[in-house]
């Protein structure tokens, strides 16, 4: 491979493939200004307070209420067909360019085009794993987006996330996804490389000292702990719980959305007032969390599962199962209502928090200082937040008052509850995303599962978290009527390496009982990089971030096909599987080669297998990584906590 990564005003070259994630340019003044401008636009701060602060609004004419979950919610369905009808063409395009032999794609879909149900659904799913996750995922959607430079050339596969329905994120992952859409849909290649003064995307200052002070966003560590700690204490001073998810998902927003203080008035329901979304011209995001009682520290598999959508929040599970617009999340719902003679809240779903409680679980980076050189006085700072909320709660988001107090009191866990306790979506060992798009009313086809996860004793994934999937669809009390394919054991995984590589689950739809999507399993591996740095590594330079990009980029498309130049072939036609199915299409040829190569064929082999320390596929690259915490940095770290401190104790 020939290719670049930009690392400030320099490249590292990279060799051993054909192409490469976002060739840097030769900038002209032109070009600079259409980035700075594609960076910057956004759907607009609507949260009524015009900062972090939820607000009192007066109720729409139809007043929010909550439903149960038996159905798409009515925003939904409206939008899905224009979302499917969106795909077709960027679907036909990229079915083209992925060349199945003796198959002519484009005559297939305009075959169908008229009846968008018949062609493919499908669903992208970016792991949990901290900035891990974050990177890696961003090299597979990188991949994925025709609008990254050259992922539209032979071997690459470029257009897949334009013909795509949804695409969910969870805690790392859930960073991506709520950093892409909180800055209008941006390429993965323009969050990289930014635009001046921006501290979007920036992780070489970890979130303990805030951003760079040379941008836009033009303040000192201390200032940035002030501004976090007045926002929370204002929310505090309107009547809403806080915790320290609060700080996390403030924090967070410096680094993940391009606005002065990280957009402290960007909701998470104003994704669905942005045209592109509006019009279908972009996928469906969710976020997932999972559901934790108060005063406990385990997360079962059968515990309940909420998403964040633009237009809901909710849980399928038989539990609640019921949602709640997400835009009036903060508002006194009683059995399903706001009591008539109340005014309904706003801005409680800000970006960041929502960001944040998908992630409660890096909440333990505020919480393993001791492990740092960060200096002790921080211990009091948080030892002072938990006492409030109990030790065994350090970790959770409280989403007060509960929307679904007094609904569904039968079956649902907290419908008794005030308060709605909300952790890490990957604390059930869920870790990927797969709950939103294995639900039988969105009708997903395929899921393209991103696997970030930090499973074995050197962070790469062993398939954990398909594991955990497949056994909560077979438990009757919680699975609702999802399906999912036959997944192995996780010694399994690691014994016959579809750890290491692409694997397709559920390839036989005529074997299942139940409508389960096939799963493309796409693991992270080390290709030019070894990305399996720590989940709570807390800060990256630019090199070590593009590189691990760019190892992601290799992961989705098996280094631009140089390990299989039939790669994006086999992707099409996992693509096209269930489709083919509905409409009594024969399987292409290259496609039964494809299925016989990638699918998983039922073997097993169980025994207890070795360290799994997985070798290059590619040339290694050779960058050096942020330095972390360090002592000659703690004096920054105490000038800014000080400050903070402060207004916290005070």
């Amino acid at each position: 491979m020939k290719g670049l990564l930009s690392i400030v005003a320099s490249a590292v070259v990279l060799q051993g493939c054909n192409a490469t994630i976002v060739v840097p340019r030769d900038a002209s003044p032109e070009i600079l200004a259409a980035e700075a401008v594609a960076l910057v636009e956004r759907a607009s701060p609507n949260s009524p307070s015009g900062g972090y602060t939820p607000a009192t609004v007066d109720c729409p004419s139809t007043r929010p209420s909550i439903r149960q979950a038996n159905s798409l919610s009515p925003s939904e369905t409206a939008w899905l067909p224009i979302r499917r009808n969106a795909t077709i063409d960027p679907m036909a395009r990229w079915l083209s360019r992925m060349n199945i032999s003796g198959f002519d794609a484009t005559s297939y879909i305009n075959k169908y085009k008229n009846n968008a149900s018949a062609l493919p659904n499908i669903g992208i799913a970016a792991s949990g794993g901290g900035y891990r996750a974050l990177m890696n995922g961003a090299g597979f959607l990188a991949a994925a987006d025709d609008r990254t430079n050259n992922a539209t050339n032979t071997g690459q596969i470029g257009g897949l996330l334009q013909a795509t329905t949804y695409l969910a994120g969870l805690s790392g992952g859930g960073w991506l996804v709520g950093s892409i859409y909180s800055n209008n849909f941006s390429t993965v290649q323009t969050l990289r490389d930014g635009s001046k003064g921006s501290s979007v995307w920036k992780f070489g200052n970890s979130i303990f000292e805030g951003p760079n002070t040379d941008g836009i966003q033009v303040l000192s560590s201390a200032d940035y702990f002030k501004t976090i700690s007045d926002e929370v204490s204002s929310k505090a001073k309107a009547g809403f719980n806080t915790s320290i998810t609060d700080y996390w998902g403030r924090a967070l927003s410096f680094q993940l959305i391009n606005a002065t203080d990280g957009g402290p008035a960007y909701t998470f329901s104003s994704i669905a007032d942005a045209d592109n979304f509006k019009n279908g011209q972009i996928p469906m995001p969710f976020l997932v969390a999972d559901e934790r009682s108060p005063n406990t520290a385990i997360v079962s598999l059968n515990s309940t599962v909420y998403e964040f959508n633009p237009y809901e929040f909710g849980s399928w599970d038989p539990t609640t199962y019921a949602f709640a617009p997400t835009k009036y999340i903060g508002s006194n719902f009683s059995a399903g209502s706001i009591p008539s003679s109340q005014r309904c809240v706003a801005g409680f779903d800000q970006s960041g928090y929502v960001m944040g409680t998908s992630s409660t679980l890096f909440n333990q980076f505020l919480l393993q200082i001791n492990s740092t050189s960060i200096p002790s006085f921080l211990r009091t700072i948080f030892t002072n937040i938990l006492t409030d909320i109990g030790e065994d709660n350090d970790d959770i988001a409280q989403y007060t008052p509960n929307p679904f107090y007094g609904f569904n009191n039968a079956t649902n866990r907290n419908a008794q509850s005030r308060q709605l306790t909300l952790v890490d979506g990957g604390e059930d060992l869920q870790n990927i995303p797969l709950y939103p798009l294995i639900q039988p009313n969105r009708h997903v086809d395929v899921i393209f599962a991103v696997d970030s996860s930090a499973d074995t004793n050197y962070n790469w994934p062993n398939g954990t978290a398909l594991v955990a999937t497949y056994q909560r669809s077979l438990n009757a009390t919680i699975e609702n009527g999802t399906a999912f394919p036959a997944i192995p054991d996780q010694n399994t995984f690691v014994n016959l390496g579809l750890n290491t590589r692409p694997t397709f689950f559920g390839c036989n739809a005529s074997n299942m009982t139940g409508d389960a999507p096939l799963i493309v399993y796409v693991p992270n591996a080390p290709y030019i990089y070894r990305s399996n740095v720590s989940t709570f590594d807390p800060s990256y330079n630019n090199t070590e971030r593009n590189a691990i990009i760019q190892n992601g980029f290799d992961v989705a498309t098996m280094g631009n096909g140089t390990l299989d130049s039939q790669w994006p072939t086999c992707m099409a036609c996992a693509v096209l599987s269930r489709s083919l199915t509905r409409t009594g299409t024969a399987v292409p040829a290259a496609c039964q080669t494809c299925f016989t190569r990638y699918c998983w064929n039922g073997t097993v082999a169980s025994q207890t297998p070795g360290v799994y320390a997985p070798t290059f596929k590619l040339a290694e690259i050779k960058v050096s990584a942020a330095s972390g915490f360090q002592v000659a940095k703690a004096g920054a770290y105490v000038a800014a906590f000080a400050v903070a401190a402060t207004v916290m104790l005070s």
